[in-house]
């Protein structure tokens, strides 16, 4: 999600955490542009205080988890402009347009009937208000169920009531699936998630560490920000983290920082991590692990499969 310096990278993303930044299989796309959804359900649609009057045709997304969204429910022809940041499914039809600064000018040039967008930056949303242009806002989730929500939403907005429910209803029952799957373990296995190499991470009051939850694992970054006056994402210095010596490092600045099971187990002092000694040092993708679309169900896979190579 994020393409920065390392110290910049961590920076911006703490930045955008405290402000609340495989995909599931598509579903058909060919609904009628005129007026009834892939589900039945006619235009005018309604969420919360925005009504659309028909189907939009034009759709900019200026956020990388709603674009996923957006593609997984079935609405990825109408969608006809993304974000630079906004890169999967391949084929997302990418602009350069911002999300950090967006330009309502250059947002309404691009004529859309919709725009969805996580965060209010610029008071965007009132300029684009003020155009007349609709906007539909996904901020970022704090919990699964806000994934769920959102996704519902756009089914709404988009015409596409059907297959927004499927996607939802796969990833309950593959979360699920993964959940019960887990070995049964006297003692939780403690990890710490890598958000740069800075040390910021994230507790498990945030989206990320839900989902960590979910695997049963304890996250060693919860005494930090006890208070939560770090919005979740402290910063811990290395002294911390060698002396919670946890199972597993999860490395989620692969892509931005180069990191990886080597060069966590250079840095001095942690050699001696069990994480590192057993070879429990996982990379993850940045851009799975920041974005709470349809694969967070991927991210979770990737934790338990981690978690299922240690004896219980």
């Amino acid at each position: 999600m994020f393409r920065r310096t390392p110290r910049l990278f961590a920076a911006t993303l703490v930045v955008a955490a405290l402000a609340l930044g495989a995909c599931a299989e598509k579903s058909s796309d060919d609904t009628p542009a005129t007026g009834a959804s892939s589900a039945g359900v006619a235009f005018p649609a309604t969420v919360g205080p925005l009504t659309l009057q028909k189907r939009p045709e034009k759709i900019v997304s200026l956020s990388p988890a709603a674009t996923e969204m957006l593609f997984a429910i079935g609405a990825g022809k109408q969608v006809t402009a993304v974000d630079d940041q906004s890169n999967h499914p391949a084929d997302v039809p990418k602009s350069d347009l911002s999300s950090f600064s967006p330009n309502a000018e250059a947002i309404a040039g691009r004529n859309p009937d919709l725009v969805v967008l996580s965060d209010d930056r610029n008071k965007i949303v009132e300029q684009l208000g003020a155009l007349k242009i609709p906007v539909y806002r996904t901020p970022a989730a704090t919990t699964l169920d806000d994934t769920y929500r959102q996704l519902t939403e756009l089914g709404t907005l988009t015409g596409h009531v059907t297959e927004a429910a499927d996607v939802t209803g796969r990833m309950k029952d593959d979360i699920a699936k993964l959940v019960a799957d887990l070995p049964k373990r006297a003692e939780k296995l403690t990890y710490f998630h890598e958000l740069g190499p800075e040390l910021y991470t994230a507790t498990s009051k945030t989206f990320i560490g839900s989902i960590y939850a979910l695997a049963g694992l304890e996250n060693i970054a919860d005494a930090s920000d006890a208070d939560g006056k770090q919005g979740g994402y402290p910063q811990l210095s290395p002294e911390i983290i060698i002396k919670a010596d946890p199972d597993f490092v999860f490395l989620a600045d692969t892509k931005c920082c180069q990191q990886s099971g080597a060069t966590v187990g250079a840095r001095g002092g942690w050699g001696g991590l069990t994480a590192v000694k057993n070879n429990q040092v996982v990379a993850l993708d940045d851009d799975v692990a920041s974005r709470w679309g349809p694969r967070v169900v991927d991210l979770l896979r990737v934790i338990v499969d981690a978690i299922a190579k240690v004896p219980a």
